[in-house]
């Protein structure tokens, strides 16, 4: 059973009309927060606010636009993120510049206009990382690094205002069931084969959900987890702990 452990916060999510961010919107509603969703659409649902994350003043307008409704941030969810395929020497400085921007630019942003009010509600950051900013798959150079990144100004964000009150994690999920990993899989030559063997590099022998992200982003956002800051929490179904042997 869900709880009500956001009753009269305010939640801002970015990134919030499909996959993880979708899934942390509707986990904070069901607990009772007033749920704030900034992305490039709108969506029906949830009070959401168009932006693009990329570009630094929408970020600072996204934060002043939600202060100005509901006068406090209790919560911010930096899940907005984007991903391009590539070799390195194949990666133009383009491409390069908007993963780095959106994908951990953007969350420095959102950190850095809405800290203030952070402070002053004890609020708690949770970023939405990867296991790519602890492994790498292939021609993911400019996502790794910018999750790489986003793992380390977690820690930074921590140490630097735990004595303020506020506590910074992030969750570093893996293969997730979302609808842009869907159609990566609807991409491949043999899609059924592909979905089959992605679960089967798991030792749960499947892929994740949306949902059980969500959970661990409420939790981390609540006041259970009260003595944890700077940590980066794997949600893989144990692929990251596992070493691969050749199929016999």
């Amino acid at each position: 059973m869900v709880g009500k452990r956001f009753t009269d916060k305010v939640v801002v999510v970015t990134g919030g009309s499909q996959g993880i961010g979708l899934a942390c919107v509707k986990r904070f509603q069901q607990e009772g927060a007033t749920v704030c969703a900034i992305q490039r659409t709108l969506s029906e649902n949830v009070e959401s606010y168009q932006f693009d994350l990329s570009n630094h003043q929408d970020c600072q307008k996204s934060i002043e636009m939600v202060l100005e409704k509901h006068s406090k941030i209790d919560v911010l969810v930096n899940n907005a993120g984007m991903m391009n395929e590539s070799l390195a020497a194949e990666t133009t400085l383009d491409n390069w510049n908007k993963t780095i921007a959106l994908n951990l630019t953007a969350p420095f942003l959102m950190i850095k206009y809405a800290i203030p009010h952070l402070i002053k509600s004890k609020g708690s950051i949770v970023n939405v990382g990867s296991i790519e900013g602890i492994g790498a798959n292939p021609k993911h150079a400019a996502y790794c690094a910018s999750k790489a990144g986003l793992h380390g100004l977690t820690r930074a964000i921590a140490i630097d205002h735990g004595h303020d009150g506020v506590r910074c994690n992030a969750v570093a999920p893996g293969w997730i069931d979302t609808e842009l990993n869907e159609s990566f899989i609807e991409s491949m030559p043999n899609p059924d084969q592909f979905r089959d063997n992605i679960g089967k590099i798991h030792p749960l022998n499947r892929t994740g959900k949306s949902t059980e992200i969500a959970s661990l982003v409420a939790w981390l956002a609540s006041d259970e987890s009260s003595f944890v800051t700077g940590q980066v929490y794997t949600a893989d179904g144990g692929r990251m702990a596992k070493i691969g042997l050749p199929n016999a």
